[in-house]
């Protein structure tokens, strides 16, 4: 049995850089949350925050149905 070292760390890489991307893409999504909760506290725009929130999180699931996609075709 032969290993392809190089094709396993191809993988490794991708998945570390999209895991990364995925867990920041949602940390902002709670953080423009935050900003959002606060900014209607002191009258400010909260429509933007969580727009920008709503967006991440509809990203996050974009990522993950398109790899349960890849995973089931």
């Amino acid at each position: 049995m032969k290993i392809d070292w190089a094709a396993l760390g191809s993988v490794f890489g991708v998945s570390i850089v999209v895991t990364v991307a995925l867990v920041g893409l949602f940390t902002l999504g709670i953080v423009g949350l935050a900003k959002q909760e606060a900014a209607s506290a002191q009258g400010g725009s909260a429509a933007l925050a969580r727009t920008g929130a709503y967006a991440c999180f509809a990203l996050c699931a974009a990522a993950v149905a398109y790899g349960i996609y890849l995973i089931v075709a």
